[in-house]
């Protein structure tokens, strides 16, 4: 019997929505790779009657997978899992995950934030579990629908000094599909990278409520100031940070359309029930006081968000 290679994509929202639709239309009929989904309430229906609507700019493309469910039973054992939950989703998505886990299966994190992998790797000691980040400004538009709005849409994952041949077939299996994804042999350097660039956009645009282009106009200071304090905190923690690191971010910044919006902004503008505050903004303040690590703009705005 031949072996199927069964990637699960677990989360179909912005991102697990945009470069697993990639995934699942490169790979529909194809008789050797299954692309599934694992997505919950009006979003699966609409993904189970129509496929996964995918639009960036002039694209507009419809997503077949294999297979939509809620259910992880109906899966069964998948050579890779790529998990892009939101962060207080992590712990509720490993249980559902269970049944699709197998010895060799590879669980790749694409989560906001640096704590994913080592709580997925402290409930899965066994498993091949690489670190992961993506550079993505998408969202659902509605259900069935997800809308990639930014420029960059990169994946970079992998293991420090460590090479893994299932990683290096994942990555063939990405650039196949069209999706920009980079394995690295020194991905703790561009996690930290992705976390100061996301923890200072995500808490300024949430405490100060505006969107990234207003934010740049009228408190660029500032938001340079959060940028100095997580680089600081990343040398604390012996993570090697790029010279030109707060230039390149707000170059990044800079380059986003004028409107563009956080996740976490989001979540506290419609006034969701969970917010990725204590994994963003509260990681950081946490790490500062453990390290001495001074982080007076994220304290000050993560107490503000708290009383929100």
């Amino acid at each position: 019997m031949i072996h199927k290679t069964k990637i699960v994509i677990a989360g179909i929202g912005g991102v697990g929505g945009y470069f697993g639709g990639l995934l699942a239309r490169a790979y529909a009929g194809n008789d050797d790779i299954e692309v599934h989904f694992i997505a919950r309430g009006e979003h699966l229906k609409a993904i189970k009657a129509n496929g996964l609507n995918v639009i960036k700019g002039d694209i507009d493309f419809i997503a077949t997978p294999f297979l939509a469910t809620d259910d992880a039973r109906e899966i069964g054992i998948a050579d890779y899992i790529i998990i892009c939950t939101k962060s207080y989703d992590l712990t509720a998505m490993l249980d559902q995950l269970k049944p699709c886990i197998g010895t060799e299966t590879v669980l790749l994190p694409l989560l906001n934030g640096v704590e994913a992998v080592e709580k997925i790797r402290a409930q899965f000691p066994n498993h091949l579990v690489p670190a992961g980040c993506a550079y993505i400004v998408s969202a659902i538009k509605e259900p069935g629908v997800v809308e990639n709005m930014g420029n960059r849409q990169e994946i970079y994952f992998g293991l420090d000094a460590e090479s893994d041949e299932r990683l290096s077939k994942l990555e063939d299996l990405f650039k196949a599909a069209g999706v920009e994804a980079t394995l690295s042999e020194e991905i703790s350097q561009l996690i930290w990278q992705k976390f100061i660039f996301l923890s200072c956009i995500a808490t300024a645009t949430s405490f100060y409520e505006k969107p990234v282009g207003q934010l740049l106009k009228e408190n660029s200071a500032e938001l340079r100031t959060f940028i100095d304090e997580t680089s600081a905190l990343a040398k604390a923690k012996n993570i090697e940070v790029d010279p030109s690191t707060a230039d390149k971010a707000m170059a990044h910044y800079e380059s986003l359309p004028f409107a563009t919006t956080s996740s976490m902004q989001r979540d506290f503008q419609f006034k969701r029930k969970n917010t990725e505050l204590e994994s963003i903004t509260g990681y950081v303040v946490r790490q500062g006081k453990d390290l001495g690590i001074p982080t007076p703009h994220f304290e000050a705005a993560y107490q503000e968000l708290l009383i929100r």
